[in-house]
């Protein structure tokens, strides 16, 4: 597995929504809904997912005139993937946290 993936928002968006059911067999579809991504940005990101190790790719086996659509591929986190994307998602959170405010009082400023 290839931990130097670049996290930009969009793939912080998409590993987000696969950690938070990492047991979880994933379709293109309820992934855009998840990160809320076009098709467009999200599958390129899960080729690049999926070439880089941090998932698995594999196709629904259905017959697609029966269920009246194409075969759906399903992505799931790696085993070893999961605490690397869980690590790298709440690194991102720190990072994009707001800083503490700081409250000025009337005397300080006076």
């Amino acid at each position: 597995m290839n931990a130097e993936l670049r996290m930009t928002v969009p793939v912080a968006r998409v590993l987000a929504a696969l950690v938070a059911d990492p047991a979880g067999d994933h379709y293109g579809m309820a992934l855009m809904q998840a990160s809320e991504l076009p098709s467009g940005t999200l599958y390129p990101i899960l080729a690049r997912l999926t070439e880089a190790g941090w998932l698995d790719k594999r196709w629904e086996e259905v017959d697609p005139s029966e269920a009246g659509r194409p075969a759906r591929a399903y992505y799931r986190l790696t085993p070893a993937a999961l605490p690397v994307a869980r690590q790298r998602l709440a690194e991102l959170h720190e990072q994009t946290r707001p800083a503490a405010t700081h409250t000025v009082t009337k005397e300080a400023t006076a």
